[in-house]
């Protein structure tokens, strides 16, 4: 299987540079995954695809501002930290730039020395280990100092950094979005309630990852980047006993899905768990837990297109990818989205 089996051609016009004001007004393509029927709808209407006791699995992350621009306290020459993970309490992983000149020792200086940071170590891959040290509170700190990091085909300056963000964000730790979410305004997550359909929520913080490409000629070579997620007693709960009572398990994003299907045992069902997942997930793969997804449009011989493809299919998924974009739907993280059952 070879990753150019992936692969789709897009116009870069309809690459959504910017988030519509009302979230549930983009667009839906509705996506049988058994006959690859294909259905164009609004998300509003995406309620009437979902019966009681269906169970809308969520992930509930929040991007932090994690671009920071400081200065060389020896040289003065200007820096620029991605703060990717957070490995321990006051040390992260971060990509730099310029990175080659920046070695164990050096210090890093951001706002007038509100907040510093020492390079520990250069990492296997290139990243660098810091250590912050500052007075204060880092997350306010870092509000204050840090700019929201967009996905490097937007290239459009992001007027409310919360559009980034889903309403029910709530664990910080994220360097990008789970878009399939943005979606969702209070209203919606009200109206789903209202039909019986129960809200599971897991953490899983997205890295930087999920947006490089894949290098590796076949799929199979690819090596897979690893996130942190965790998933509580009462979500599990919430999953299994949809499970048992026959509703169905609906994924909304990647993430979700990555988080569920790593820890699902053979029958579907899931406990409690913490930490980190490498799960790739591509044709031949068989899904444990989920049964439907929502997601966004993904980029051309992605991880992400291949996650969709396991479950829906290649040839549906490119003949829906090719639907929409002759149909001029709006992609990638501000775009339009799909729903496969």
């Amino acid at each position: 299987m070879l990753v150019t089996d992936f692969d789709y051609n897009l116009p870069e016009e309809l690459i959504a540079q910017t988030p519509l004001a009302d979230r549930p007004a983009s667009r839906l393509l509705v996506l049988d995954k058994v006959t690859g029927k294909t259905e164009h709808k609004h998300f509003r209407d995406i309620l009437s695809y979902l019966n009681p006791g269906d169970c809308l699995v969520l992930n509930d992350t929040k991007v932090i501002p994690a671009r920071l621009f400081g200065q060389r306290e020896d040289t003065k020459a200007p820096v620029e930290f991605l703060l990717l993970a957070q490995k321990d309490n006051d040390v992260w992983d971060v990509i730099l730039k310029p990175g080659k000149k920046c070695r164990p020792g050096h210090i890093i200086s951001f706002g007038d020395g509100r907040l510093k940071a020492e390079i520990l170590e250069i990492t296997e891959g290139g990243n660098r280990l810091v250590k912050f040290y500052y007075n204060g509170i880092f997350n306010e700190i870092l509000s204050e100092l840090g700019e929201t990091p967009l996905p490097p085909y937007i290239h459009e300056k992001l007027a409310d950094r919360n559009r980034y963000q889903t309403v029910y964000a709530k664990h910080d730790g994220s360097a990008a979005a789970p878009t399939a979410g943005l979606h969702f305004n209070e209203e919606m997550l009200e109206a789903v309630k209202a039909k019986g359909i129960k809200l599971a929520f897991v953490t899983l913080h997205v890295g930087l990852g999920t947006f490089r490409p894949v290098k590796a000629d076949k799929v199979t070579d690819h090596l897979m980047h690893s996130e942190y997620y965790h998933v509580t007693n009462e979500t599990a709960e919430i999953i299994n006993s949809t499970k048992r009572s026959g509703g169905k398990v609906i994924c909304v994003g990647t993430t979700s899905t990555r988080v569920v299907e790593s820890i699902a045992d053979e029958n579907g069902f899931l406990a409690p768990a913490s930490g980190y997942t490498n799960i790739f997930i591509y044709p031949g793969y068989r899904f444990k837990c989920l049964d439907g997804l929502i997601t966004n449009f993904h980029l051309p011989k992605s991880t992400l297109i291949m996650l969709v493809s396991a479950l829906a299919g290649k040839e549906h998924v490119l003949a829906a990818y090719r639907e929409a974009v002759q149909e001029q739907y709006r992609f990638f993280s501000f775009g339009d989205a799909m729903l496969i059952l």
